[in-house]
C-alpha cells in the first residue's frame, strides 16, 4: 500500500482507533499531531473509547503539561483510570503540572495507598499542598479550594507588591490572579487587595491603606451548599478559606464552585435514575456497575409489590369492572411523571441555594396551586377517553377524579421530599424518587378503586 493510501485508510478510520494506533506504536509526535487535530468533544470521546491501557500509554506519550491538560478535561473516572496504569513517578509529573485542586481530584480516584507512592514522588512542596487538599471532602470548600494564591504582608507598600510579583513571575505565571491576599504574622488572613486596585494605586500607598478589611471568607469544612449560598449572594471571582484559627489556607474561584454544582446535579440526576455509587461508565467492570444498579433495583421490587397489595384488596371491584385494569398504569404513570417534575425543581433550587430545608410550606403552597390546575387539565382529559371508550360517566368520573387528586398529592410529595431527605442528612436525589413512585402508586390504585367500589352499582349497567 502506498503511502497515500495508508494516509487515507488513517483519515478513514474513527479518531479512537487512531489514538489506540499511535499509542501502541509508541508513536510520541503522531499521537501529539493527531490529539491537537482533535476537538475537545473529539478528544474525549476518542480517549473514553480506547482501552483503560491504552490510556495509560497516551498519558505516558505526552509530555507531562500536555498529558495534563488532556486530564482536566475528560471525565474524572476516565483520569482515575488512566493513571493507574502507569508508574507513580511519571504519574506525579503530571500532578506537578495541574492545579493543586485537580491533582487531588485525580489521586482522589486511586486508593490511599497509590495515591500516596505517587505523592512519593512528586515535588515536595506540590505534594504537600495536595496532601493538604485530600484531607478534606471533595464536596467542601476545603476539597475545593486551590493553593496557588498571592500573599503579602500588611506591611509593604504598593510598589513592594508589584516589585515581589514581578520578581516572582514565573512562579506565579499560572495563577489565577485576582485578588492579592494579605496576611498577618502568624498566617491569619487580615484583608483582600484587588489586583486592579494594585496596579492604579499611587506606588507608595500602604497595603494596609488599600485592603479590605474583614473580608467575605468561609471555613475549610464549609459544605458546598452553604458555599454556593455565598457566591449567589456576593459576586466575587474567588473567596478567602480559612481554618478554624483564621490562617489562610486556600482560595475558593467561582469557576470550580459552579463546576461542582454541575457535577453535583449530573450526580443527582443518575441517582434519581437508579445508579448509585457514582459515576458510571461502560468500561468499569461489568460486575461493579451490576452491583450498583441492583442496589437501586432491589429495593424498588420491595417498593412496588407493597403498591401493588393495595390491588389484592380490591381484587372483586377489579373483577367487576376490568376496564379499570386499563386505567390504573395510566393514572400512576402520569401521576409519578408529575411528582417527578416537582422533585427535578426541589433538587435544582437546593443546588442553587433559592430553596432552604425549612421552606417546605412555601414549597407545599405553590405546588399545590399548580397541582390542581395540572390535576383538573389532566383529569378531564382521561375522563374524556374513559367516555368516549365505554360511554360510561360514572368510569369517567372515577378516573378522572383519582387522576386530578393524585397529580395534586403527587407534586406535594415530590416537592417537599426532597427538602424533608436533605434536612434529615439523606441523599435527596436517591431515595425521593422510590419514596415519590411508592405513594403515588399506592394512593392511586387506592383512588382508583376505592371510588370504584362506591359507583360499582352504575358501572357495572
Amino acid at each position: 500500500m502506498s503511502e497515500p493510501e495508508v494516509e487515507s485508510a488513517r483519515s478513514d478510520s474513527p479518531a479512537w482507533e487512531r489514538l489506540a494506533g499511535l499509542a501502541l506504536a509508541s508513536d510520541r509526535e503522531g499521537l501529539a499531531s493527531e490529539l491537537d487535530a482533535l476537538s475537545e468533544a473529539e478528544r474525549i470521546h476518542a480517549f473514553g473509547r480506547i482501552s483503560i491501557e491504552d490510556r495509560g500509554r497516551v498519558l505516558g506519550l505526552l509530555d507531562p503539561g500536555r498529558a495534563a491538560r488532556l486530564l482536566e478535561s475528560v471525565p474524572d473516572v476516565y483520569a482515575g483510570q488512566a493513571v493507574g496504569e502507569m508508574e507513580p513517578a511519571a504519574v506525579a509529573d503530571i500532578v506537578e503540572e495541574l492545579p493543586s485542586n485537580e491533582g487531588a481530584d485525580l489521586l482522589g480516584e486511586l486508593g490511599a495507598e497509590a495515591a500516596e507512592a505517587i505523592l512519593a514522588e512528586t515535588e515536595s512542596g506540590v505534594a504537600a499542598n495536595v496532601r493538604s487538599l485530600l484531607q478534606y471532602p471533595q464536596d467542601t470548600a476545603g476539597g475545593l479550594m486551590i493553593t496557588e494564591y498571592v500573599v503579602v504582608p500588611e506591611s509593604g507598600t504598593a510598589q513592594d507588591v508589584i516589585d515581589h510579583m514581578r520578581e516572582e513571575v514565573e512562579r506565579y505565571a499560572d495563577y489565577p490572579v485576582q485578588y492579592v491576599y494579605v496576611v498577618g504574622a502568624s498566617g491569619e488572613l487580615n484583608g483582600v487587595l484587588p489586583l486592579r486596585d494594585l496596579l492604579l494605586a499611587r506606588r507608595a500607598r500602604t497595603v494596609a491603606s488599600l485592603m479590605t478589611r474583614a473580608p467575605i471568607s468561609v471555613r475549610a469544612s464549609t459544605p458546598l451548599q452553604e458555599v454556593l449560598d455565598v457566591f449567589v449572594s456576593h459576586h466575587y471571582v474567588g473567596v478567602p478559606v480559612v481554618d478554624d484559627s483564621d490562617i489562610l489556607v486556600g482560595v475558593l474561584l467561582r469557576e470550580d464552585v459552579d463546576e461542582a454544582r454541575a457535577d453535583r446535579s449530573d450526580a443527582d440526576a443518575l441517582k434519581a435514575r437508579g445508579i448509585v455509587g457514582g459515576d458510571e461508565v461502560r468500561t468499569l467492570p461489568l460486575m461493579l456497575r451490576s452491583r450498583r444498579r441492583l442496589a437501586w433495583l432491589s429495593i424498588n421490587i420491595v417498593l412496588n409489590v407493597i403498591a401493588a397489595s393495595v390491588i389484592a384488596l380490591y381484587e372483586d371491584t377489579l373483577q367487576a369492572v376490568i376496564a379499570l385494569a386499563v386505567f390504573l398504569p395510566i393514572i400512576s404513570d402520569m401521576s409519578g411523571c408529575s411528582g417527578n417534575q416537582a422533585v427535578a425543581v426541589s433538587l435544582r433550587e437546593l443546588a442553587l441555594g433559592v430553596t432552604k430545608t425549612d421552606e417546605i410550606a412555601r414549597v407545599l403552597f405553590k405546588e399545590s396551586a399548580l397541582g390542581l390546575v395540572n390535576g383538573a387539565v389532566l383529569g378531564v382529559l382521561i375522563g374524556a377517553v374513559a367516555w368516549a371508550w365505554k360511554g360510561n360517566a360514572a368510569l369517567a368520573l372515577v378516573v378522572g377524579t383519582a387522576l386530578a387528586l393524585n397529580t395534586v398529592l403527587a407534586v406535594c410529595i415530590g416537592g417537599a421530599v426532597p427538602l424533608v431527605l436533605r434536612r434529615a442528612g439523606v441523599d435527596p436525589a436517591l431515595a425521593s424518587g422510590p419514596m415519590l413512585t411508592t405513594i403515588t402508586d399506592m394512593c392511586g390504585f387506592f383512588m382508583v378503586l376505592s371510588f370504584a367500589t362506591l359507583a360499582l352499582s352504575r358501572l357495572t349497567i
